[in-house]
Parts: C-alpha cells; structure tokens; sequence
C-alpha cells in the first residue's frame, strides 16, 4: 500500500505545517500522500488508503474545528472500515494535564468503531518541549509506514 490519506486537525497551522512536511518526505520516498485539510467522510469512504491523522488539540481536549465535521459524521455514520490502517499524530500542550492530547483520543475512538486497525503506538508531541513538531513526526511516520507495510 503506497497510497496515504492525511487528515489534518489544525488550530494555528501548526498540525498542518507537520502534515505538509511528512508528504513532502514521504512523496519523496516515492508513496503518494494526500493532505485533507478540510477533510469529509468521502474522503474516506472513497479508497482504502492508509489514513494518518494528524491533528492539535483544542479547548479541553476538544477535536479542532476544521477536523470536527469529520469526527462528527464519522461518530453517527460510522462507516465500517474493517483492517484499514491508521496512526495518530497529535500535538498538544501537557500544561492542561488530563486534557493532553484529548483530540487523538476521540478520533482513535471513533476509527475504531469502524473497526478500522492502528498501526503502532499514538505520537503525542508536547508544544512545551518541541517547538518544530515535524522534527519528532519525520522518524515517527517512516517507521509507521513500515509497519503498515509490513
């Protein structure tokens, strides 16, 4: 499977800019990556690519307003995606304690009811030690890419 779906959750740009730079690695290791910054539910329902999510969190642990139409529909719609990889990017701020990373929980949540399988452990990036996020996901995702492969 060379085909990756990234959907991005982004507050201040911050999500976006990580997603930017994994495509741009990633088309230059020859797999075809597409950044979904407003992302739909076709989006998903229309292929069987991987599916990378890659999003901040908001508010108390909320999903950010771009992603959450996506989360919505896919929370009542939950269309069955039996075996299709995912893995989660989220960047958050650990100041908030119990709320930290909130957002990757409830989109993890909610792939899994579609029965949809996760590929390796959730990257959590910690806006208080990491000011260039794509410098944790860049190692992260070519080892999930491994994995999904393997």
């Amino acid at each position: 499977m060379t085909d990756i779906r990234i959907l991005v959750g982004s507050v201040y740009g911050g999500a976006l800019m990580t997603a930017k730079a994994i495509k741009q690695a990633l088309d230059a290791d020859g797999y075809s990556v597409h950044v979904l910054e407003n992302p739909v539910l076709d989006d998903i329902t229309c292929d069987n690519s991987a599916l990378l999510v890659c999003t901040s969190t908001t508010g108390q642990g909320e999903v950010p307003g771009n992603l959450l139409p996506f989360y919505v529909a896919l929370r009542e719609q939950l269309p069955q995606q039996p075996g299709r990889p995912f893995g989660l990017i989220v960047l958050g701020d650990s100041s908030y304690g119990d709320t930290f990373c909130g957002a990757g929980e409830l989109i993890e949540e909610a792939l899994y009811e579609t029965a949809a399988r996760k590929v390796g452990e959730t990257l959590c990036i910690d806006a208080l030690e990491t000011q260039e996020p794509e410098s944790e996901a860049l190692p992260w995702v070519r080892e999930w890419v491994s994995a999904v492969l393997r």
